[in-house]
């Protein structure tokens, strides 16, 4: 009998330590539910203002730097090939011109997938940062770009610095849109991470304002000695640290998101937590259904969730309609000064003049097409819809760009000012549509162990598009003479847009579902 109670024993034991296992983890499951639930249905309060603002000053800063160098290259070509003979004069070469250009974007394809998938695989906190770190960085030492002794230019050494700088700037995209998709409630979801997008707006606007600021303060010295814009261009450049380093401190201190601490860390504690301290709700482990919580991501894991074509399909899509936008987007307001130009705009006459003039029109191109379209998609994406914004947006830029390719010499010997009214309006459907909603999809449509990685991939699909409309607008647009196939390249820009159109198809309408019905149970263990 003794042989039998010591066997009972141990299995009493045994028995009682698994229901007290058992139960332990079922009241984990109920606080990451109501964890969950509370984000979902929050009052929209200071925190999600704060990350808005923490995550749109990067964007801002991002998308300085981006145009900056619209003007940059424009201000450089007067200071280096002020001596350049016939029309090269004053002109930053082709060739140059589109390195310096495009290094960026060919950085921005790095840093969006690396840190896209540094994001799932370390944690959003642990890199959020880090990119805005090299981003000012970077910034600094783009602006202080000097000649080698031997060796290298001084555009060259511009290269270098900005290609690493594209890295931070890549690396932004992916981490800012899931930070905020991921605190966001359902219910404004959409105008939250349109918010932060839109601050692209305020930062191409500020680009050329600070330029005519600069302009104006060195307008003296410049007319006196047009190598005095070798400051202009530094200045302009440089001053895009600024938004950066007030940004940084609250993006090192901001909370891990409560998703991925309970999909991928496994802490229910610390996410119940961290609602409570940033939404001021406190979750309790009231009785709901048994949820499973999944492994830490892994490649395997990607490929076993993606070999199936309905998972398959969502990122084909957004990457797909990512590259397409991008080709137009980049192709248009990369080379804005270009077009300008070209169509008679910037006029002619000193340094100064054509210079101050140009930098005015970029503004009047972004305040009345760029900017309105970010704000209206804030103000309509969560009653209309992100595939409906996007059909429309693609559809309009389809029929505008077939107007100007197809028409532009007949428009502009009639009134430029009717060709700038029509470019402003196709500004105004690029935000109005693919360029903000293709920034907010893959934020929403993935399961959280991989949604920082398929939103890092889809936006290195766009910047692929933006490295190819560089090399491409570069390469063409003097066939036929200087400018001469402008006309022909929206003519491609309006084909890319009908790809956008028809991939539009492939992507989920995300309005009003939680992340948890996107990923369809996805971010359940089997």
């Amino acid at each position: 009998m003794a042989d039998v109670q010591d066997f009972i024993v141990p299995v009493h034991h045994a028995v009682s330590s698994s229901d007290s296992l058992k139960n332990e983890a079922d009241r984990d499951y109920e606080m990451r539910h109501n964890a969950l639930a509370a984000i979902d249905n929050a009052k929209f309060g200071w925190f999600h203002v704060k990350a808005c603002m923490v995550a749109g000053v990067g964007f801002f800063t991002d998308s300085y730097d981006i145009f900056a160098i619209n003007l940059c290259s424009l201000i450089m070509g007067y200071v280096y090939y002020a001596d350049a003979a016939g029309d090269a004069a004053n002109t930053t070469p082709t060739k140059i011109d589109m390195w310096i250009k495009g290094a960026t974007q060919l950085g921005c394809i790095i840093g969006q997938f690396g840190f896209g998938y540094l994001a799932d695989r370390l944690g959003h906190k642990r890199i959020y940062g880090v990119e805005l770190i090299i981003i000012i960085v970077c910034t600094l030492g783009g602006s202080f770009a000097g000649m080698t002794a031997r060796g290298l230019s001084v555009y060259w050494v511009l290269f270098i610095w900005r290609f690493v700088l594209g890295i931070g700037i890549g690396g932004d995209y992916p981490v800012s849109a899931i930070i905020t998709s991921e605190f966001a409630t359902t219910k404004n979801r959409g105008a939250m991470i349109a918010a932060v997008f839109a601050m692209q707006g305020f930062g191409i606007v500020a680009a050329a304002i600070v330029a005519i600021v600069v302009l104006a303060c060195f307008k003296g010295a410049v007319d006196g000695d047009q190598l005095m814009l070798d400051y202009v261009w530094r200045i302009i450049m440089g001053l895009g640290v600024v938004p950066g380093l007030v940004a940084l401190y609250f993006r090192l201190t901001i909370p891990e998101t409560p998703r991925y601490t309970l999909d991928v860390e496994k802490n229910t504690r610390r996410a119940a937590a961290d609602v409570h301290k940033t939404l001021g709700h406190k979750v309790t482990d009231e009785t709901v259904e048994h949820i499973c919580v999944p492994d830490k991501p892994t490649w395997t894991e990607f490929y076993r969730h993606f070999k199936h074509w309905r998972n398959l399909r969502v990122l084909v899509g957004t990457a797909v309609t990512w590259f397409a936008l991008d080709v137009a987007f980049y192709g248009i307001n990369l080379n804005s000064s270009i077009i300008l130009q070209a169509i008679g705009f910037a006029g002619k006459g000193s340094a100064y003049k054509v210079l101050l003039k140009t930098s005015a029109g970029n503004i009047i191109l972004n305040l009345l097409g760029t900017m309105p379209g970010y704000w209206v998609t804030v103000f309509t994406i969560d009653k209309l819809g992100r595939r409906t914004i996007q059909f429309i947006g693609f559809t309009v830029l389809l029929v505008l760009f077939c107007i100007l390719g197809f028409g532009y010499h007949k428009i502009l010997d009639k009134s430029v000012a009717g060709f700038v009214v029509l470019f402003t309006l196709a500004q105004f459907f690029q935000n109005f549509g693919p360029n903000t909603t293709t920034f907010i999809i893959p934020a929403e449509a993935f399961p959280t162990r991989f949604r920082s990685t398929c939103h890092g991939i889809s936006a290195a699909s766009g910047k692929v598009g933006a490295v190819v409309a560089q090399l491409g607008f570069f390469q063409l647009k003097d066939r036929g003479g200087r400018n001469a196939f402008i006309p022909q390249l929206i003519q491609i820009f309006a084909l890319f847009m009908l790809v956008g159109l028809a991939f539009t198809w492939f992507v989920p309408e995300t309005k009003g579902k939680s992340l948890e019905e996107l990923s369809e149970g996805e971010n359940v263990c089997e």
